[in-house]
């Protein structure tokens, strides 16, 4: 058994979590066995994940670039899991030193090695909370954030994991109304769309895997995915694949799409 600082003593290690399978798609050494087992099987039927997880991430860079050169220097990051390089505090940070972030997740390892990095960063901390719990993490995230000003919300990766039956729409549409115009959008979310039959088979058995750990997969077409996006200007190009969105390197394709959206 792995027994390391940074794991709480409730963490299961021996259930698959979707936080530390993404670490490990990233490269990251914050899993289990029970992780990278999980993970392989995933690899071994879409040999892609690892380079999708990537091109994600790389979607997040920018996004963060992009609001912070827009004048955005608060961001809440829900479902944020666990911290890798190229973090959203350390991109903001970057552009602005005073510039306030909060992370959100429902994984203890994630909140737990989050803050242990951010101990020593006034203006960036991690909240223990499920993005479901909106009230909750609303009433968390104000002891950092200034809700009177724009703020920038991030939720990558996250939203395909929550299933229709807990209407994750009016959970962003909530979020969103409690910040001021000016406020923005960022999500990306998996989807089957375009697949080829054997794709669409290979799929599946993903999901089956994902079934097994602590969420399962809530694919979800284009259509769905703009419903997200109801009553806010999306920025251009839309709601594109990840590597599409204003690429500033070649990416390979993915079947995750990912846009922006201001709030008038």
């Amino acid at each position: 058994m792995e027994e390391l600082k940074w794991v709480p003593s409730t963490v299961d290690v021996t259930r698959p979590s979707v936080a530390r399978m993404y670490d490990y798609y990233l490269g990251g050494s914050h899993n289990f066995e029970a992780d990278r087992a999980a993970a392989k099987q995933v690899e071994q039927i879409f040999p892609g994940i690892a380079q999708s997880a990537q091109a994600n991430r790389s979607f997040l860079r920018r996004v963060v670039r992009h609001l912070s050169a827009e004048g955005v220097d608060q961001f809440l990051d829900l479902g944020s899991g666990i911290p890798t390089v190229g973090n959203v505090h350390e991109i903001a940070q970057q552009a602005n030193p005073s510039a306030r972030v909060v992370y959100v997740d429902y994984e203890p390892v994630a909140v737990s090695h989050s803050n242990a990095l951010l101990a020593d960063n006034p203006n960036a901390t991690a909240i223990l909370a499920d993005l479901r719990a909106t009230s909750a993490v609303l009433a968390g995230a104000r002891e950092t954030l200034d809700f009177s000003r724009p703020v920038g919300v991030l939720i990558i990766a996250a939203l395909h994991f929550v299933p229709d039956s807990d209407d994750p729409y009016a959970a962003v549409a909530e979020y969103m109304a409690d910040l001021p115009s000016g406020s923005y959008l960022a999500i990306t979310h998996a989807t089957w769309d375009s697949l080829t039959e054997q794709e669409a088979a290979e799929a599946k058995q993903v999901a089956q895997i994902y079934s097994n750990s602590d969420n399962k997969l809530a694919i979800r077409t284009h259509a769905e995915v703009s419903r997200f996006f109801e009553g806010l200007d999306l920025l251009e190009p839309g709601i594109v694949t990840v590597d599409e969105w204003r690429p500033d390197s070649f990416e390979d394709h993915t079947g995750i799409y990912g846009a922006v959206a201001r709030k008038p």
